[in-house]
C-alpha cells in the first residue's frame, strides 16, 4: 500500500501544480488588472501559463502530428499511422504515405523504453519519410496495461523486437536509438543463430550503452553506486486506482523526469525562466521551439519495474551484453553468431547519456562479422539528443546512415550479388571500416 500511496501523492502534486499555475494565469489576466499596468500581473500570467502548460504535458502522450510527405509527383501525400503488429506492451505501427508506391528503403525505427514516448522520435521518423518506408516500436505506458497481462522484462523486450523484425522479413534495415541498442544486437543474434532468414539486412545502433563501462557517466556511475535493493525501495511504485494497470509495479514516468532534468537543472532552469519572459513581453508562441521541445520532453511514460530492475542489474551491474553473456529463456544468446547483417555504430562527441566507447564497444563482440561488414561514426559536436534529432542528424549523421544501408543492402545470398559502396554525402568518402582503425567524421 506504501507504494501504491507514493504514486498517488505524485501525480496529487502534479494536479496541483497544474492548477496553481491556471490560478496565477486566470489571476494575472484579469480586465480589472489592466487598470495597473503594473509588470508583475504580466509575470504573474506568464508563469501560471509555463507553469500550467508544463505540468499538463507530463500526464498526455503526445500525437505523432507527421506532415504530409512531398511525392515526385509534386502532390503532398497525406501519413496515416497503421498498427502492423499489436501486443499489450507495445505495437509495431507504419506510417503509410497515402499514394506512394513502396518504397526501396524500408526502415524499423526501434524508440526506447525509457521514460519517453516513442514519439521523441518524431523528427526522426520525419526526416527519413520522404526516402523510405518507415516502421517504429511503439511502446506503451505501462500505468495503462493491466496486471493480468503479466511482466514485461529486458528478455521479453528482445523477443518482441525477434517477433517484429520476423514480421517485417529480411530487407529491413534496423535503427535502435539509445537505450535499445544492447537488446536489439541481441534480438539479430538470436535471428542469426535461429532463423537466418529472417534477419535484418542492416543494423545501425545510435548511442546505446552496449558496453556501459567503456566510458563512465553520471548514469554509469549512478548504476554502480545503487544496490538493487535500493532502487527497488526508492524507485519503484504501484500505479493507483485511477489507471487500468492498478496495482502494477512501476518506475513511474514522473520520477524519471524528475531524474532526468536533474542532471542538467541549471540549464532546464535557466530555459523555463527565459520562457516565462517571452510569454510576459509577447515574443513566445504556442508553437516555438521552446514548446515543442518542452512538449515532447516533459510527456513521460510508467516503465515497468521488471524492465527497469533487469536493465540496471544485467546491462549495467552485470554487463550481460558488453562480456557476450545474455540470456533469453535460458539460451545464451552469442553475438558472434552476426555474419551477414552490416553494423554501423552512431555516437556524440559529446553525449553524456551513452559517452563515446560505449556504443562502437558492439564491434568487438561482433567476431563472426568481416571487417569491412562494420563501421562507426562520431559526430564531435554532437550530445545525445543531437545524434537522432536536430541539426547534427539531418546535415551529418542520416545521410551516412542512408548511404550506409544502401551499400549493404543485397550483401545476404538470398538477395543477390552486394550493391558498390556508396560515397557519404557529408563527406565525400565511405565510412571507413572498423577494421581500418578509422573514425569517419
Amino acid at each position: 500500500m506504501r507504494f501504491m500511496l507514493a504514486y498517488d501523492m505524485m501525480e496529487t502534486a502534479r494536479n496541483a501544480n497544474a492548477w496553481l499555475g491556471a490560478t496565477a494565469r486566470t489571476l494575472g489576466s484579469f480586465p480589472a488588472t489592466a487598470m495597473a499596468p503594473h509588470p508583475g500581473f504580466k509575470m504573474l500570467s506568464a508563469w501560471g501559463e509555463v507553469t500550467e502548460r508544463s505540468f499538463a504535458r507530463m500526464n498526455v502522450k503526445p500525437d505523432w502530428n507527421i506532415a504530409p510527405v512531398p511525392g515526385d509527383d509534386q502532390r503532398d501525400h497525406i501519413v496515416e499511422i497503421e498498427t502492423v503488429v499489436e501486443r499489450p506492451f507495445g505495437d509495431l505501427i507504419h506510417f503509410g504515405v497515402q499514394g506512394r508506391a513502396p518504397m526501396e528503403r524500408r526502415i524499423l525505427l526501434v524508440a526506447p523504453m525509457s521514460g519517453h514516448y516513442a514519439t521523441l522520435l518524431r523528427s526522426t521518423v520525419v526526416s527519413l519519410l520522404p526516402d523510405a518506408d518507415v516502421w517504429v516500436t511503439d511502446w506503451h505506458n505501462a500505468r495503462d496495461i493491466p496486471v493480468s497481462e503479466g511482466k514485461f522484462d529486458i528478455e521479453d523486450y528482445t523477443l518482441y523486437l525477434v517477433d517484429f523484425m520476423r514480421e517485417l522479413g529480411p530487407d529491413i534495415n534496423v535503427i535502435a536509438v539509445c537505450q535499445p541498442a544492447p537488446l536489439t544486437l541481441a534480438a539479430t543474434a538470436l535471428l542469426a543463430e535461429q532463423e537466418p532468414e529472417a534477419q535484418p539486412a542492416t543494423l545501425t545502433l545510435i548511442g546505446g550503452p552496449i558496453d556501459p563501462d567503456a566510458a563512465a557517466t553520471d548514469v554509469t556511475d549512478f548504476g554502480r553506486r545503487v544496490t538493487m535493493g535500493q532502487l527497488e525501495q526508492s524507485m519503484l511504485q504501484r500505479v493507483g486506482f485511477m489507471y487500468e494497470g492498478v496495482g502494477r509495479m512501476v518506475y513511474p514516468g514522473l520520477l524519471q523526469l524528475t531524474s532526468f532534468m536533474s542532471m542538467n537543472a541549471e540549464k532546464h532552469g535557466t530555459a523555463m525562466w527565459n520562457q516565462v519572459l517571452a510569454v510576459a513581453q509577447g515574443t513566445a508562441s504556442d508553437h516555438d521551439k521552446h514548446n515543442k521541445f518542452y512538449d515532447e520532453y516533459l510527456s513521460v511514460m510508467d516503465m515497468p519495474a521488471e524492465f527497469y530492475l533487469s536493465t540496471v542489474e544485467r546491462i549495467f551491474k552485470g554487463l550481460e551484453i558488453a562480456q557476450n553473456r545474455f540470456t533469453v529463456k535460458g539460451h545464451h544468446v552469442d553475438i558472434g553468431k552476426i555474419t551477414d547483417v552490416a553494423v554501423k555504430t552512431v555516437e556524440g562527441g559529446k553525449d553524456d547519456i551513452s559517452a563515446p566507447g560505449q556504443c562502437v564497444a558492439a564491434h568487438d563482440l561482433l567476431t563472426g562479422l568481416p571487417d569491412r561488414m562494420k563501421a562507426n561514426y562520431i559526430e564531435p559536436d554532437a550530445g545525445h539528443y543531437g545524434i537522432f534529432a536536430g541539426g547534427s542528424w539531418r546535415r551529418n549523421i542520416r545521410p551516412l546512415v542512408l548511404d550506409f544501408i544502401d551499400a549493404n543492402t543485397g550483401r545476404h545470398p538470398r538477395k543477390g550479388k552486394a550493391k558498390p559502396r556508396l560515397r557519404s554525402v557529408a563527406t565525400g568518402t565511405p565510412d571507413a571500416p572498423i577494421g581500418d582503425g578509422k573514425v569517419a567524421i
